[in-house]
């Protein structure tokens, strides 16, 4: 994930935060930049910032107090004067350091293809680690159908019979907003299966979520079907690579288009494992901007090392905490320590099955309520 570093003071750890709950802003309609800020706030004063429906920010406390003024619209001289009224530092001070936050969200608004989750990180805070209500992400799994040639082991087809609604589906992302979940990836099973993906993407764009795309991605390969989901709204997209497949080659081209952060999934198997530099070489020739790798054996990991070595030097980025095919051995470890795997799994991502049940995340099957049936803080709590 990216990382903006700043000079931002230290001025903040002592102080009362700013409230939680939720801020919105919309510029007016004769702003030609035309766009929206969504402030989540935290109990311990740190905060996601979302830009646009398609941007997240994570904010420690510095940053989240002079963004709750960035939404309010305030001028930097009144910003100066309030800062000046809690901390012990100067006018000019806090105005310089909120412009400096204004000019650098105003440089992700005019900014395409971005990273959908960025960090703020202006003291070096670890992601994930203050007190949190709800996750930032909700893996939703629409189906655990497959195409007829995919293996069979790519999802827990056996595990649930029933499928929500489209109706449902929405109420299920409307309860993700009330919980305060900005972001949603849509996955499966192959979610491209259902016809109401499209509707699915849309309504999470109406409620300025951030919305993602888990896919094989042989569905688009036809540029119509692209066409429309880039019209509802998608963000992001990952793409599983199925190497000996020309069809899923078009599809990831098809999608280096302007607006739509893509990833590529690559599985490493003991039948693959020599062509892994030249696929990865492939991928970076065509201006794929980041990679997803995973293994089918433990015994792979020294290979799926050289192939995460291999990718850096390509400048490819590592994306490591998007769910995966269910039959590929997760390379969290590669990025983070098992500590921080913990910390995010269940906490900062949490997944949802086709039937409404919620889980910790996608590898670990232990229900802690239904997202239609059960209150979300029932659900939090349990996890």
């Amino acid at each position: 994930m990216n990382r903006f570093l700043s000079p931002f003071r230290k001025i903040f750890s002592s102080h009362q935060p700013i409230p939680a709950g939720m801020y919105h802003y919309q510029a007016p309609p004769d702003d030609p930049r035309n766009y929206r800020l969504h402030l989540r706030l935290e109990p311990d004063g740190s905060g996601i910032l979302i830009v646009n429906a398609s941007t997240i920010l994570h904010l420690n406390q510095t940053a989240a107090e002079y963004a709750y003024h960035l939404v309010h619209n305030r001028a930097a001289d009144e910003v100066g004067h309030r800062i000046t009224a809690r901390y012990q530092v100067s006018a000019e001070q806090a105005m310089n350091d909120y412009r400096d936050l204004a000019d650098r969200i105003q440089t992700l608004i005019n900014t395409p293809d971005l990273d959908p989750v960025t960090f703020l990180d202006f003291d070096r805070q670890p992601p994930n680690s203050g007190h949190i209500t709800a996750p930032y992400r909700l893996d939703c799994a629409i189906t655990y159908r497959l195409h007829p040639q995919a293996q069979p082991d790519a999802a827990p087809t056996e595990r649930v019979k029933v499928e929500l609604s489209t109706v449902d589906w929405k109420k299920a992302l409307d309860r993700a907003v009330q919980a305060g979940i900005p972001h949603i990836v849509f996955t499966g099973g192959e979610p491209t299966l259902r016809e109401d993906l499209p509707e699915l993407i849309a309504h999470a764009e109406a409620n300025n979520q951030v919305s993602g795309l888990l896919t094989d991605g042989l569905r688009l390969v036809d540029k119509d079907y692209l066409d429309i989901l880039l019209k509802t709204g998608l963000d992001h997209l990952m793409i599983i690579l199925q190497e000996e497949n020309q069809a899923s080659w078009d599809a990831v081209q098809n999608c280096m288009v302007e607006d739509l952060f893509v990833a590529v999934h690559v599985t490493l198997t003991p039948e693959n494992i020599s062509q892994i530099p030249g696929i990865l070489e492939r991928l970076a020739q065509m201006g794929v901007p980041a990679i997803s790798l995973s293994a089918t054996d433990l015994s792979l990991q020294e290979s799926l090392q050289a192939a995460r070595n291999k990718a850096a030097t390509l400048g490819l980025e590592l994306v490591w905490n998007l769910p995966v095919p269910y039959s590929a051995l997760h390379p969290v470890a590669l990025e983070t320590s098992a500590a921080a795997q913990a910390e995010g799994a269940g906490r900062a991502w949490m997944y949802v099955e086709p039937d409404g049940d919620v889980l910790p995340s996608q590898e670990i099957n232990r229900v802690l309520g239904n997202i239609l049936n059960d209150p979300w803080e029932k659900i939090w709590k349990r996890n």
